[in-house]
């Protein structure tokens, strides 16, 4: 199995679990003389068999992210990098997104807002690490697709 096949496969785990969670919860309490729409307990069988294989899985997708090196890097500390430059380049939209708002004025009278930095600038600066956020989840990508998922310790 491919890394990026596991990573699916832990998505699909997790949506499949809160899934379950809602059923599980539907299930729980009935009227009086009525009976739940599912059985609670295949529904549990089946939430802690989800459980298990997300729990392997989590384990076999962090082995195999310390493991593997491109370029010098662990996937481990890509996905921090990639986490780390995403905050910032969100950070840094919302900043230009701000500052470029020209202030409208009805009257000559009303206060006049102004940017306090480079708008321009900080544009390219943005500009510049949207490419490179690129780059680094297409490297990442790459990397899960060629990647066996290491499935034993």
């Amino acid at each position: 199995m491919k890394l990026a096949e596991a990573l699916q496969e832990r998505a699909d785990l997790n949506i499949r679990i809160q899934q379950l969670k809602s059923r599980m919860e539907n299930s729980a309490i009935v009227q009086e003389g009525e009976s739940p729409s599912e059985n609670p307990s295949a529904l549990q069988s089946e939430l802690d068999d989800s459980l298990s294989r997300l729990t392997w899985l989590i384990g076999r997708i962090n082995l195999t992210n310390c493991s593997t090196s491109v370029n010098g890097m662990t996937l481990t500390e890509m996905i921090a990098q990639k986490d780390a430059l995403s905050l910032k380049l969100s950070i840094y939209r919302n900043l230009v997104s701000t500052a470029g708002h020209c202030a409208y004025r009805a009257r000559q009278t009303e206060i006049k807002v102004l940017p306090t930095i480079p708008v321009a600038e900080l544009q390219k600066k943005v500009d510049s690490m949207a490419k490179e956020l690129r780059l680094l989840d297409n490297q990442l990508q790459q990397t899960n697709w060629t990647t066996d998922l290491i499935e034993k310790s």
